[in-house]
């Protein structure tokens, strides 16, 4: 019957497509990528499901193909160095055909425009390739602009050439000044563009169709995203932080998958015949499944063979590291289990202040995601991973050790489950509403902490920062309105809207029905965690959230309590500098009491931190950091010339090596040598510091929060 409907839907969408516009006639070279039927499904499901239940309800018309296009164009060669100004006139056509082309399921203006970039790229390595067998003058007074995305597209050849030549003298200037031995720099880069030929040779339609649909996602809104089936499976193991295979992280190097690093306890650490830098040339599954080799091959697709279910076997046929291609090779075989990747997962640590002769202990927790592992949340597993249960047992851990006060470190983290970030905001209140969201047919739902039990009643700080999003906006927006806690850091991210995760092999099904109905994950088949899927995964924008104080964080994001100075520039970084993000707005304030209110001590709090950061050390070189990237980051051409650009990186290296040991002076630790390296378990975040050194000032004080709860109505 699938089959059937199938072959069906593939001659409808041939018979529906719109003519397109002709192709200039390019030649059809072996390397060319084609799509495939299932992408053509995937193209049209995916269109359909955006038409119908994003946020925005956006329509597919030519204003939209025109945004979608401009935003392919970009991701392909946003810095104008491979196509040539014909090609883009020669791709004109198709800007106001890609609509039709999305309803259609029809990628053959995709995959032509692609086949042209992966050409004309081919082409300048190879180019670049011949060009090593010139000699360079590093004498002569030249500039290589690598920044070129504000200047328009080369108009010949001859000049795509100079521009290539002089980044192949770039690339050998940068080696010439580490190491003087032109001959080997040469072998050097040879190698490097080989292997960049090599790589463009193992693309595969699913990278285009992935670029593509992040070009046709992104038009709509910047969280709605399509993954493919190897996306798909590492999006799922980012959020559960866990996955089921042997515990091995795996990179290419020379054509071998190889072995990068060891999960402990997992089945390749458990076998003790698996070490790094050890390669895998062949998976067979089962205990007497036939070997695949795989030597050559895409890690994305090795991994592919080497995941699976846990409880099943696995064969490995390993080359270990030191041996050569015609050595024997050791057979290995593991049983897959569940891997928890403890790196991954919230952390702590305790940093001791003085403060008036008087010693306070902070408890610092960090938590980089707000994971949740739902397969086994739904399965009853009681040991389940996520972020408040391992929260919940560090804040244990921290009151056993008797700290005086916790600050929350949201830095870096862009979000995860919501339910995470009502289930966190709970360890730190006792009942009432986290955040409510508004879903496309304008219903309120106020999503709420109903568990009395309180983790921790002592003073609290969040520290957040621009890359503090969506959950950690959630969280740390609910923890400054009901005054438990102040939020520190700089302006957060600015993404308040929701995503619904659609499984798109439960969507696609041989009769194409109920597709409302599944449109989440919920009732399908159990896939093992980071297993493949067939269609992949849409996580589709289909609500918005608000704090219960009414207004979006869409945008705004959450403004601190006390500000840091921002080491990640506003102005190119955040939902606000995203053209296609959904606007700021405010609906009716949820029912809530405040715990309490820090307005009183704030001014205190700013100027003693003030106070301290004018006296700081390490305050002036955040600032002379910060002001050091906004000018590189404003550069976009650099000298060709070796005595020049030597003595701008050594005086570089040598102003950043006095900055770091007057840093390191400052925070009582001692002066580096030349070529000495930092210890790795040193700690020289400064903001980190400062942020447990304003929670100290805040308890110095008496926790002057208001006691009394004040209540807040809508």
């Amino acid at each position: 019957m699938f089959k059937k409907l199938y072959i069906l839907l593939v001659l409808g969408t041939a018979l529906a497509c719109k003519a397109a516009p002709g192709h200039p006639p390019v030649p059809a070279g072996p390397g060319d990528l084609h799509p495939d039927e299932q992408q053509s499904v995937v193209l049209k499901e995916v269109a359909e499901l955006i038409s119908k239940y994003n946020y925005k309800k956006v329509e597919l018309n030519d204003s939209i193909s025109k945004v979608i296009f401009d935003r392919y164009l970009k991701s392909l060669d946003e810095n104008h160095n491979y196509f040539l100004a014909a090609d883009i006139k020669s791709f004109e056509p198709y800007q106001n055909v890609l609509d039709e082309d999305i309803k259609n399921g029809n990628l053959d203006d995709v995959f032509f425009i692609f086949n042209t970039y992966k050409k004309r790229y081919n082409e300048h390595i190879k180019y670049s390739l011949a060009q090593l067998d010139k000699n360079f003058d590093f004498t002569k007074n030249e500039n290589f602009t690598y920044d070129r995305d504000s200047l328009p597209f080369i108009a010949t050849q001859a000049e795509m050439d100079a521009q290539w030549s002089q980044r192949v003298k770039y690339d050998l200037l940068n080696l010439k000044l580490a190491n003087a031995d032109m001959a080997k720099n040469k072998e050097t880069l040879r190698k490097r563009y080989e292997n960049l030929l090599t790589q463009s040779n193992k693309l595969a339609n699913t990278d285009v169709l992935q670029l593509f649909m992040d070009a046709l996602t992104n038009a709509i809104d910047p969280h709605t995203n399509y993954f493919n089936p190897a996306n798909a499976a590492e999006f799922n193991i980012d959020m559960s932080r866990s996955l089921e295979g042997i515990g091995a992280s795996l990179i290419s190097e020379n054509e071998y998958v190889t072995i990068k690093t060891i999960v402990p306890g997992g089945p390749a650490d458990k076998s003790h015949q698996i070490n790094i830098d050890d390669r895998i040339i062949g998976v067979a599954q089962g205990k007497t499944g036939e070997f695949q080799d795989i030597v050559g091959w895409r890690v994305d697709n090795a991994i592919t063979l080497i995941r699976g279910a846990k409880g099943t076997v696995v064969k490995l046929k390993i080359l270990p590291k030191g041996k050569n291609a015609s050595d024997k090779p050791k057979i290995v075989e593991m049983v897959r289990e569940k891997i928890i990747l403890q790196d991954q997962s919230a952390k702590k640590e305790i940093r001791t202040y003085n403060e008036n002769g008087k010693t306070v202990k902070i408890g610092i927790i960090y938590v980089p995601a707000f994971y949740l592992d739902f397969n086994a949340y739904k399965a009853g597993d009681p040991n389940y991973k996520s972020t408040t249960r391992d929260v919940k047992l560090i804040l244990d851990t921290l009151k056993r050790e008797n700290v005086d006060g916790v600050v929350m470190d949201l830095r870096q983290n862009g979000g995860g489950s919501l339910v995470e970030a009502v289930d966190l905001t709970g360890l730190f209140i006792k009942t009432g509403p986290v955040v409510q969201v508004r879903d496309t047919k304008n219903r309120v739902e106020v999503d709420e902490d109903e568990d009395p039990a309180i983790a921790w009643t002592g003073p609290m700080a969040v520290l957040v920062d621009r890359f503090s999003a969506s959950a950690s906006e959630i969280f740390s927006g609910a923890i400054q309105d009901y005054g438990r806690g102040m939020v520190i850091g700089t302006q957060t991210y600015g993404k308040g809207t929701v995503q619904s995760v659609i499984d798109l092999d439960q969507v696609i099904s041989p009769s194409i029905r109920d597709m409302v109905a599944n449109i989440t994950t919920k009732g399908g088949a159990k896939k093992a965690i980071g297993s493949m899927s067939k269609f992949g995964q849409l996580n589709l924008t289909m609500a918005k959230f608000y704090r219960i104080s009414g207004g979006s964080t869409q945008h705004k994001g959450v403004t601190p309590d006390i500000t840091f100075p921002a080491i990640i520039p506003l102005d190119k970084y955040g939902e606000d500098t995203e053209p296609s993000a959904l606007p700021y707005d405010m609906i009716k304030q949820s029912e809530y009491t405040k715990v309490g209110d820090f307005s009183a001590v704030l001014p205190q709090l700013r100027k003693m931190h003030d106070d301290r950061m004018n006296a700081s050390p390490n305050y002036k070189y955040l600032q002379e950091d910060i002001a050091d990237f906004k000018k590189h980051d404003n550069e976009k051409s650099v000298t060709l010339n070796e005595e020049q650009l030597k003595k701008q990186r050594d005086a570089d290296e040598e102003k950043a090596f006095e900055r770091n040991n007057l840093r390191r002076v400052a925070l009582g630790l001692p002066a580096l040598k030349k070529g000495e390296s930092r210890p790795k378990k040193e700690d020289l975040d400064f903001l980190k510091i400062e942020a447990g050194q304003i929670l100290t000032d805040y308890i110095s004080l008496g926790n002057k929060l208001t006691a009394a709860p004040v209540k807040s109505n809508p």
